[in-house]
């Protein structure tokens, strides 16, 4: 299962994953949204959720079918909205904890039975914010450190019952969230200074391609020019 299929890295890894022929569950926001990823991804099941609503995620869960069985559980979608602590209103950290954090434990929380079934992976798409904040950065970075959180607490709970979990923290990628950043910091976007989402992919099919025997916990990837 991915979340934030529809662009950037988790588009990436959905592309990755289907044209080998994984089964895929993808969420989205809604019905119409449920309804292009299908189009775009054919053969693929979709579960429709609003993550900026954590707290319904259980009811809207209720009324589909979830697989018995999910091999891996990978939370890729995001938001950021920067801005000094000074003047950043607290309906912006709201909805980016909400999003980045507090939506990524619940789907969590609910999946867990079908996890634990599959001896399944968790995957969270952090963020080199969830490592280092800097100025501007809070309320995002507030998040994303939250998330590691959450990965390291979840991955002591979840040992003994045989489902891995990894942290990822891409450094900055070229795609549509990277655009939004680069405007609200006022500066030119140039995609070809940043690191591909196909990149961070395969950094994401690594580690959930790893044999049984191993688990990579903390993974950083950097744009290498």
């Amino acid at each position: 299962m991915i979340t934030g299929a529809g662009s950037g890295i988790g588009a990436a890894v959905a592309r990755r994953l289907h044209a080998r022929g994984d089964d895929l569950v993808l969420h989205a926001r809604d019905a119409g949204r449920a309804k292009e990823l299908a189009a775009e991804f054919p053969g693929a099941r979709t579960l429709v959720g609003d993550l900026a609503d954590p707290e319904r995620l259980s009811w809207a869960l209720s009324h589909q079918t979830v697989p018995d069985r999910i091999d891996s559980l990978l939370h890729i979608a995001g938001v950021v909205d920067l801005g000094e602590v000074g003047e950043l209103s607290a309906k912006s950290w709201r909805h980016q904890i909400a999003v980045n954090l507090l939506a990524p434990a619940e789907l969590t929380r609910l999946l867990l039975p079908s996890l634990r079934a599959a001896r399944g992976h968790v995957l969270f798409a952090n963020s080199g914010a969830g490592l280092t904040a800097h100025a501007n950065w809070s309320a995002y970075s507030a998040s994303k450190h939250g998330l590691k959180a959450l990965a390291d607490s979840l991955r002591l709970e979840e040992h003994g019952n045989g489902v891995r979990v990894t942290s990822v923290y891409p450094g900055r990628t070229a795609s549509r969230m990277q655009a939004q950043i680069h405007q609200q910091e006022g500066r030119e976007y140039d995609p070809a200074a940043w690191m591909s989402a196909e990149s961070v992919a395969t950094t994401i099919l690594t580690s959930l391609d790893l044999p049984r025997d191993a688990e990579i916990h903390d993974l950083s990837v950097r744009p290498g020019k």
